[in-house]
């Protein structure tokens, strides 16, 4: 299974849904949950539907129209997306109405947004698309199961256009249920300060990031989705440790054939897993990290593909995500790691065009 990179759209917490830069300058995080940077809608969606769609939606379609457009394709053959919350926003209207109107004369608008598969089905409309059309809704490997289906795609049919999307947004409402549930840690003036390592917070984050894949390459590629997989609860860092050389050797590699490994750590409490990955699996390897730019949700693997595909193309990787260097060593191969609470894991592997 492989698939080219050939356009991309990313709308998140930093400066991204401009391709001609990259993390030219790094915003930092804010508390309680950080909100994305977004373009001006009114250049790039009709005012008469932007009035009605909801803010994720607006993402959505944003990210997939600049991934479009950016890889030349008009009608993609297939939409695949990965969502771990869907619409939240919608949802939330329409609870609310639902119990103000005393459950009458409701706006079906809400109800009918609020369902997760509303951006695949939307995006299909605007470009007319009555091709396969799938949303997977699996937690926090949702875009990874997205982008295994996307690679099946590919290998079936080498020809088609594959537009991958992960996607997720944050709410106060959202945050403050979560909150109460332990999801969040108390916020500690003293030292909870974005991309700290010693801090105990994890910052909530949301973000949009879509993907063209295709068998056949472009002439402005990216990089190339080689495989991915996921593991549920592992017994231990060393049953990790154990998975993630076994996804190695089923792609014919070594740990020392990574040039970059890029970890999903972002708080004291589960980082400790990754340290340990860091200093035993991938200790000669150059290291880096992504989730104190975007912060954490269900779907931020999106992110950190959109972060590995520019550093493959552009043979430079950001210094606010560097965690350790092998000067001089071009950029070949990336593995992302990045697991949710201990309890959903996985991996993506990319390599350069």
């Amino acid at each position: 299974m492989k698939a080219y990179i050939n356009g991309i759209g990313n709308i998140s917490p930093q400066l991204t849904y401009d391709n001609s830069v990259f993390l030219n300058s790094v915003k930092p995080l804010q508390f309680p949950f950080a909100r994305c940077e977004e373009p001006n809608y009114k250049e790039l969606i009709n005012p008469m539907q932007l009035r009605r769609m909801g803010r994720i939606l607006r993402m959505g379609v944003t990210a997939a129209g600049i991934a479009l457009k950016e890889s030349g394709v008009e009608n993609p053959d297939a939409i695949i997306t990965g969502t771990g919350l869907g619409l939240v926003q919608d949802t939330e209207k329409f609870l609310l109405s639902l119990l103000e109107n005393d459950e009458k004369l409701l706006n079906p608008t809400s109800f009918i947004q609020s369902t997760h598969n509303t951006v695949g089905a939307h995006i299909a409309v605007m470009l007319k698309c009555n091709n396969y059309n799938y949303t997977y809704v699996n937690s926090s490997i949702s875009f990874e199961s997205a982008l295994l289906d996307s690679l099946m795609q590919v290998e079936e049919n080498p020809a088609a256009s594959i537009l991958l999307g992960g996607l997720d947004e944050m709410t106060e409402m959202y945050h403050k249920i979560t909150y109460r549930a332990g999801m969040w840690n108390k916020y500690n003036p003293g030292i909870d300060q974005p991309g700290n390592l010693e801090s105990d917070n994890v910052i909530a984050g949301e973000g949009s990031a879509y993907f063209v894949l295709s068998g056949k390459k472009h002439p402005a590629c990216y990089a190339v989705f080689e495989d991915t997989e996921t593991f549920y609860k592992p017994a231990s860092t060393e049953k990790i440790a154990t998975n993630i050389l076994g996804f190695l050797e089923k792609n014919k590699l070594h740990p020392e054939e990574i040039d970059l490994v890029i970890f999903g750590q972002q708080d004291a409490e589960g980082d400790i897993i990754y340290q340990d990955i860091r200093k035993n699996l991938f200790r000669n390897n150059s290291q880096a990290r992504y989730k104190h730019l975007c912060g954490e949700y269900y779907t931020s693997s999106a992110f950190a593909s959109w972060l590995g595909a520019n550093i493959l193309k552009r043979q430079t990787i950001p210094a606010d995500t560097l965690l350790t260097a092998k000067p001089g060593a071009p950029t070949k191969k990336i593995l992302i790691y990045n697991h949710f609470r201990n309890i959903y894991h996985s991996v993506i592997l990319m390599s350069e065009c």
